[in-house]
C-alpha cells in the first residue's frame, strides 16, 4: 500500500470511528431519556458528543466485514452478536482495570458475563451489524473518496489533534479521581490542575452513569 493510500485509510477509519461514537452518544440519550423520563449525560469523554465504546464496536464491523465477504444476514447477525459482545466485555474490564469504574452493570440481567454484557445485549449487537451493512457499509465508498480531498483531511487532522487530547485529559482526570479516592495527595503541578479543574463533582455529573468498583 502506497504512504498516500495508508494515509486515507487512516483518516477513512478515523471517520468511521467518529461516526460510530456520535451514534453511540445519540443512542445512548435517547434510552436515557426513556428510562429515567429526563435527559442523563452519556458522554464518554469530558469533551463533545461521543460515547467511544461505539466507535471502537463499528471499527470492529467495519475490520471484520471488509474480510469477510458474506452478506448472509443469519451469518452478519451472529457475528454480529459475538463481535460486539466480545467488545463490550473488554471496554468494560479495560475501564474497570484502568480507573476503577464501569459504565454499565448487568449484574442482575438473565444470562449475563461477569455483568460486563448479557445475551439481549448480544442481540442488540447482532441487529447493530445488520444496520451496519445495510446503511453505513454502502458509504464507506462515499468516505473513501471523501477523504482524499485536502480541505477533509486538514479538517479530520484538527479533530484527530483534538480527540487525542480529549481521550488523553478524559483518562488522566478519571485516574487522578481514583487516586483522589484512594486518598492520594496531589504530587504535582498536573495533579493539582487536574484536582481544579475536575473535581469529583464535574466528573460526577459529567459521567453520570459510572460506577465504582470496590
Amino acid at each position: 500500500m502506497e504512504r498516500k493510500s495508508k494515509f486515507n485509510e487512516v483518516f477513512k477509519i478515523f471517520i468511521i470511528f467518529m461516526i460510530g461514537s456520535i451514534i453511540g452518544y445519540i443512542v445512548e440519550m435517547i434510552v436515557a431519556l426513556v428510562q429515567n423520563g429526563h435527559f442523563v449525560s452519556r458522554q464518554g469523554l469530558l469533551y463533545g458528543p461521543f460515547t467511544p465504546v461505539y466507535g471502537i464496536g463499528i471499527l470492529v464491523y467495519y475490520i471484520f466485514f471488509k474480510f469477510v465477504k458474506t452478506r448472509n444476514k443469519g451469518i452478519v447477525f451472529i457475528s454480529s452478536m459475538i463481535l460486539g459482545g466480545i467488545t463490550e466485555y473488554l471496554c468494560s474490564y479495560i475501564q474497570e482495570k484502568a480507573f476503577g469504574t464501569i459504565s454499565w452493570d448487568y449484574s442482575d440481567w438473565i444470562f449475563n458475563i461477569n455483568g460486563r454484557t448479557t445475551l439481549i445485549h448480544c442481540t442488540y449487537w447482532g441487529l447493530a451489524g445488520l444496520l451496519y451493512i445495510s446503511y453505513i457499509e454502502p458509504l464507506i465508498p462515499k468516505i473513501e473518496e471523501f477523504v482524499k480531498k485536502h480541505k477533509v483531511k486538514i479538517m479530520a487532522t484538527s479533530v484527530a489533534v483534538f480527540m487525542i487530547f480529549n481521550i488523553a485529559i478524559s483518562s488522566m482526570a478519571a485516574i487522578r479521581q481514583k487516586e483522589r479516592l484512594d486518598d492520594i495527595p496531589a504530587e504535582d503541578s498536573m495533579d493539582r490542575f487536574l484536582d481544579n479543574m475536575y473535581p469529583d463533582e464535574y466528573m460526577d455529573e459529567v459521567f453520570a452513569n459510572k460506577k465504582y468498583v470496590d
